[in-house]
């Protein structure tokens, strides 16, 4: 074989094509895959915008053989390895030819014809990648820009996944866009490995894909260190390589690694890379025992800061251990080179402890005011790299950081942008649950409470005042606040998830959804100061949560010192970049209104239409909130689609006769919040579990307090049921409302779950498809999986979920489930579920009416059970009736035989079998009978 470096620009130039041969895997990138290959693109452009035209990034190797169908005039090539690879950056192109081609159809053209297809080249011929069969329709259809709908594909998501980054690239339409595409073809290198002829593929893919266990950065750096010390090394090892290595875990040495280059001049590094670095580092610096024995002896050196940093409780000052505890807490590993070059300055005494935790209020300050007005975090990672070797001269180390982090194109934000921000942005769904917690704790300790709270072991989560559920008390309280052309609904949208609204508690299943009069009794009687605080209003409305935004804004200003004014702050319009996101993911066959996408951003419903009024892709989805267009709805200049109606239409959403779009399609504030990934939507239950007897006591009170008797029993039942064919409860300790997961263990396959229940607190319950839980577990993976199982959903008489919520949650009223037939028709759902998820469905070449014993048809019998049946059959036992449903609840069976009075069902269930004997028959469990022993029974059962 030969090797050689490459680019993918010279890789794929001139008319040739790249196979993916069968005996690859699908495409199979993940979301999480793609964030890293995106900020490694992200930053090798952002080189190129600062003029480096050397520093690359190392992509990985790119595996030929001849294909058997090459000739002279059009090359094809196997991809015998890293057709992952090749697919994502495929279609990480195109996404960007759409991008840029919607404006500079010239652009599409050149795109298309140098990187993604071969002009002149009929047939499969077209495309210059050829995926695998079960990927091509997929990428066939965004290569030729003609996908239809949101597709659940992992071809379409990645494709959708660059679509969505691009949109948030600071000057989108602009040279950002180029330095990005050219980021990718020029300065992602490839090892492009050629294999003859001759060579066998198979043996070449099986070498390369049966690796052993890799060696951390970490090994082989030690290795390459005490190869260098023949003489020096037992000393070195013993006084300073072995205690590292007991202070710190091996990923830590690493991270340590990794800081000391930073620290040292080598800000482009990364941290898979640190073995290499530091071998050129030695290279150019010297290699000799006394190098080698320096570099060790500055790595335990600066071991001690790093301890501190990881184990905030080392630090003896107590103000600097705060701000380390809480840098630690809000998870800002990125701010590491920062924190390691400030305590080395204040162990040589360069600056105080004062000036110390001055600094590290800067950095305090810089990421909660990013966090609070939605600054997005990519980028941040190199902000913190350089920052070190960036700090002004003429100026201390102190005042340099707070100038440096002042720059325009640090966007820290300013008081007037974070009083803003608190007044109107959905604090709640903004940064990871501990950040959001971390925020309101240091607002409640601005009181200065002579009895503070002990955070570290007080239980407390975040409560709305403002419930997310409101009854119609508080819609009352609403309406009266509303303005003109407002509703109490546009007002819970706009406020209920801000901060003013927010508050911590360790009452928050006590309080509930209850009017603010309950409330008001619990918050009075708080150990926190901003909750006696809401316990002393009379009301609470809009009003009052504006004017507690307000106080909260201030002691923010006072807590968060504020960036520079005389550093040069930017233009100081308004950050649009959400919305266009939020526009760009709304999948066909759904629409959301002016009002939600407002809610989401922390904007007005006007404000947002005049937006939209623009080139917004995707903005035809956004309707007022009633469901209708809107009546000065126009579409942008030379794009004119026609009706819009019938637009919608075409992409499955349903209008009645009055031109109102089906409210069962419309996407929430929270909706669009789980499609951008936002991570304010993530689950308190982990913080606050507790034994599972308690949990799943105060389940079941919550049911019985809001719902009727019937959806009560029908719920017990639906859970019993799924108990009875081999799931699982688990039961949540949300601090408010619980819920009970329909768990299914797989063994190595892990845990999934087709629903959970939300009994209500105070309200109805709800009946929740995890659809976006499904879309990253196999069998569904697969959209037509999930496609399928909405489909059996859809089959209860109140149940119309769109196929455009097929990545997300929705709920379905817990009254879908108390008519009989509903509720046999969910178990059935149910049972398909188990089936699929353990891989017992029937292939499509299964069981048929032709092959099946006594000429039956099993194409919908688990294999356990029609082994079973095969067994009965040679053993002459007689044909039973399959899949029938018998008794007072029409349980669902495997097989019944009437003239002998027995059936055959899955699981144990205690209601159905004395339901069935009560009725005569004798119930047999599938999974746990021998077929010797039912045919015998069979025979004396006919005698």
């Amino acid at each position: 074989m030969k090797a050689s470096e490459t680019t993918f620009a010279a890789l794929v130039q001139g008319e040739k094509q790249f196979q993916i041969p069968l005996y690859q895997r699908t495409y199979s990138w993940s979301d999480k895959q793609l964030a890293q290959l995106w900020s490694d693109i992200c930053e090798q452009a952002e080189l190129l915008a600062d003029g480096d035209q050397a520093t690359t990034h190392f992509c990985g190797s790119v595996v030929l053989a001849p294909s058997p169908l090459n000739d002279a005039s059009f090359a094809r090539w196997l991809v015998v390895d890293g057709q992952q690879r090749l697919t994502t950056l495929s279609l990480a192109l195109a996404a960007i030819r759409d991008h840029v081609g919607a404006s500079d159809p010239r652009q599409r053209e050149r795109i298309d014809e140098q990187y993604l297809i071969n002009k002149f080249q009929e047939g499969d011929g077209y495309f210059r990648l050829l995926p695998t069969q079960a990927d091509r329709v997929a990428y066939a259809e965004h290569i030729r820009n003609t996908q239809v709908g949101v597709g659940g594909d992992r071809v379409g998501a990645a494709y959708r996944f660059f679509r969505q980054a691009l949109l948030a690239v600071e000057g989108a339409n602009g040279s950002a866009v180029a330095q990005i595409e050219k980021a990718i073809t020029t300065r992602l290198t490839l090892v492009q490995v050629v294999a003859e002829r001759d060579d066998n593929v198979h043996r070449i893919f099986e070498s390369l894909n049966n690796t052993g266990l890799k060696l951390s950065q970490a090994d082989l750096l030690r290795n390459y260190l005490f190869m260098r010390l023949p003489t020096r090394g037992e000393q070195v090892y013993q006084t300073y390589w072995l205690p590292l290595q007991r202070s710190l875990s091996n990923e830590q040495l690493e991270q340590l690694m990794w800081l000391q280059l930073v620290l040292d001049g080598g800000v482009r590094v990364r941290r898979q890379d640190v073995y290499t670095a530091q071998q050129r580092h030695f290279t150019r610096n010297g290699e000799g025992e006394a190098d080698i024995e320096a570099y060790v002896r500055e790595l335990y050196r600066r071991s001690q800061h790093f301890l501190r940093i990881v184990h905030p409780d080392q630090e003896k000052d107590l103000e600097v251990r705060g701000y380390l505890r809480r840098i630690d807490q809000w998870q800002a590993a990125t701010t590491h080179p920062v924190l390691m070059m400030l305590l080395d300055k204040r162990e040589s005494g360069v600056i105080t402890g004062p000036d110390l935790v001055r600094a590290l209020s800067y950095i305090e300050s810089f990421l909660i005011r990013r966090m609070i007005c939605h600054r997005p975090t990519q980028g941040l990672n190199r902000t913190f790299q350089e920052l070190p070797g960036q700090l002004p001269e003429g100026m201390s180390v102190v005042d340099g950081l707070h100038h440096a982090l002042s720059a325009p194109r640090r966007y820290w934000p300013a008081d007037a942008e974070l009083r803003e921000a608190i007044a109107t942005k959905p604090f709640f769904w903004q940064g990871k649950w501990e950040q959001r917690r971390l925020v309101l704790q240091r607002l409640e300790e601005s009181y200065e409470h002579p009895e503070p709270v002990d955070f570290v072991n007080a239980k407390l989560t975040i409560e709305h005042v403002l419930p997310q559920q409101p009854g119609p008390a508080w819609l009352e309280v609403l309406a009266a606040d509303a303005g003109v052309g407002e509703t109490a609904e546009d007002l819970h949208e706009r406020f209920v998830h801000t901060l003013g609204n927010l508050t911590l508690t360790g009452e928050n299943a006590r309080l509930s959804n209850h009017p603010f009069e309950r409330k008001q009794d619990l918050l009075e009687g708080s150990h926190l100061e901003m909750n006696r605080r809401i316990a002393g209003t009379g009301r609470w409305g809009a009003a009052e949560i504006a004017t507690r935004a307000t106080e909260l804004a201030d002691r923010a200003i006072g807590l968060w010192p504020a960036p520079i004014p005389a550093v040069e702050r930017g233009s100081g319009k308004r950050d649009w970049t959400m919305l266009r996101q939020a526009v760009a993911v709304i999948p066909a066959g759904t629409w959301t209104s002016y009002g939600e996408l407002a809610a989401l951003i922390g904007s007005s419903p006007v404000a947002v239409g005049q937006q939209l009024a623009g080139p917004f892709p995707g903005a035809y989805r956004v309707l007022d909130y009633g469901g209708r267009v809107a009546a000065g709805f126009r579409w942008p200049e030379g794009a004119d689609r026609g009706d819009v109606h019938d637009v919608l239409r075409a992409e499955g959403v349903v209008f009645n006769n009055n031109g109102i779009a089906a409210a069962a399609q419309r996407l929430t504030a929270g909706d669009l919040a789980l499609l951008l990934g936002m991570t304010g939507l993530d689950d308190e239950a982990a913080e606050q579990a507790g034994p599972v007897g308690d949990r799943r006591d105060r389940f079941f009170v919550q049911l019985e307090a809001g719902n009727s008797a019937v959806m009560v029993s029908n719920t017990r039942e639906l859970l019993t049921f799924w108990e009875s064919i081999g799931g699982c409860l688990e039961f949540g300790g949300g601090a408010k409302s619980t819920s009970c997961f329909l768990s299914l263990a797989r063994g190595d396959a892990g845990v999934i779950w087709p629903l959970v229940v939300y009994p209500g607190n105070g309200g109805a319950g709800k009946l929740e498809m995890v659809f976006q839980h499904l879309a990253v577990r196999e069998p569904f993976t697969e959209t037509a999986m999930r496609n399928d199982f909405r489909s059996r959903l859809n089959e209860l008489s109140t149940v119309d979920i769109p196929e455009g919520k097929l990545t997300l949650r929705p709920g379905i009223p817990p009254a879908a489930i108390t008519d009989p037939a509903d509720f046999k028709l969910m178990c059935d759902a149910l049972l398909w579920f188990r089936d699929a998820a353990l891989g017992r469905l029937p292939e499509s070449a299964g069981a048929t009416a032709a092959d099946g014993p006594w000429g039956a048809d099993l194409r919908y019998v688990s294999p356990q059970v029609r082994e079973l049946f095969r067994g009965l059959a040679d053993l002459g036992a007689p044909k039973p009736e399959i899949g029938v449903e018998l008794g007072t609840h029409n349980w669902p069976l495997e097989a019944v035989w009437p003239s002998r009075r027995v059936v055959l069902a899955e699981g144990v269930d205690v209601d159905r079998d004395e339901d069935l004997r009560k009725k005569g028959y004798r119930v047999v469990e599938a999974g746990g009978v021998e077929v010797a022993a039912l045919a015998a029974l069979l025979a004396r059962s006919e005698s």
